[in-house]
């Protein structure tokens, strides 16, 4: 097909010179899902026929289809190129946007916009399923508003320290030099984080904590470190949780200063924005980011699991399980 892959587009202007139609979006999506060479979605070792229509067809099944079949951008009347935009933004503005900012931006309603932020951040999963080994940091933060602040008659009673009957607790892990995971819990106690450690990080990975008693249990599997910050000792020579922490500073930014205040039920999907972003740190050119992005486009989302994102996950091979 001819698509140069090398996008080299480091801001918005030069990707809209890239992609000034939608049959450029197409090309380029063909050509980065494909390789050159059209896939079936419902038959991937059937020979596949092209269509008058720019459409193919699966000799196997008999189903026609394009190379938005399966993907988010299925059964959506949103032009590719506006789809573009959005991840764009997404993945290279450092606090995320907001729904209502994205629909002024491509003129779409505020109801559409969060429906493509959310199928984006289902995605963007695929960057927060990794194996963590070698030395790993481990720690918890609660999102949700302080009691301080609230009205005298909205105080919720008994929630200080790391109390979370009025917050969330989310768990971070991040492999120094490397990768993290975190995931939004509904309880910090001893069995929910060993969980969550054994199906994270590889067996024998060094792991430092802070003093949190829950984290005992797991120390009989792993070999553990921690800093006392009741004591005010954030560090130990090499022994240290800055790393992690200091991740949260930056995701408390985004949560904060974008988007306000964000549900129980769709944080995991705001968790997901911030490690794909946090993964990707290092990228120099913004179009790595992006076109990792939309080799996670697969699978697609449906109505339902966008407004109840707890209907079906990624497991670790990246595949939808109930």
């Amino acid at each position: 097909m001819g698509t140069n892959l090398n996008l080299n587009a480091n801001s918005l202007f030069e990707l809209l010179e890239r992609f000034p139609d939608e049959a450029s979006c197409l090309k380029y999506l063909e050509e980065i899902n494909w390789e050159g060479k059209p896939k079936s979605p419902f038959d991937r070792s059937s020979k596949v026929y092209r269509m008058s229509n720019g459409m193919y067809r699966c000799k196997n099944t008999g189903q026609n289809f394009t190379v938005r079949t399966g993907t988010i951008y299925e059964h959506t009347r949103v032009s590719l190129r506006k789809w573009f935009i959005a991840e764009w933004l997404m993945v290279n503005d450092p606090r995320g946007i907001s729904s209502y900012q994205l629909a002024r931006n491509i003129k779409v309603t505020q109801k559409t916009a969060w429906h493509m932020l959310h199928k984006i951040r289902l995605s963007m999963q695929y960057a927060n399923i990794n194996e963590l080994e070698e030395a790993v940091e481990i720690d918890e933060t609660l999102v949700g508003g302080k009691n301080k602040n609230r009205h005298w008659n909205k105080k919720v009673a008994h929630s200080q320290g790391r109390s979370h009957k009025d917050k969330t607790p989310v768990v971070g892990m991040i492999q120094r030099g490397g990768l993290m995971n975190a995931r939004a819990t509904t309880d910090t106690t001893s069995n929910t984080l060993s969980g969550l450690i054994r199906c994270m990080v590889k067996k024998g990975t060094v792991i430092f904590t802070d003093e949190n008693d829950a984290y005992c249990q797991i120390a009989k599997e792993y070999l553990r470190y921690y800093v006392d910050h009741s004591r005010k000792r954030y560090s130990y020579g090499d022994v240290t949780t800055n790393r992690i922490e200091a991740s949260w500073t930056h995701f408390k930014r985004m949560i904060i200063g974008t988007y306000r205040t964000v549900s129980r039920k769709h944080l995991q999907n705001y968790v997901n924005e911030f490690v794909y972003r946090y993964n990707f740190r290092g990228a120099s050119n913004c179009s790595l980011r992006f076109n990792c992005l939309l080799l996670c486009s697969n699978p697609k989302w449906t109505y339902k699991e966008v407004r109840e994102p707890s209907r079906v996950t990624l497991d670790w091979s990246g595949r939808k399980s109930a």
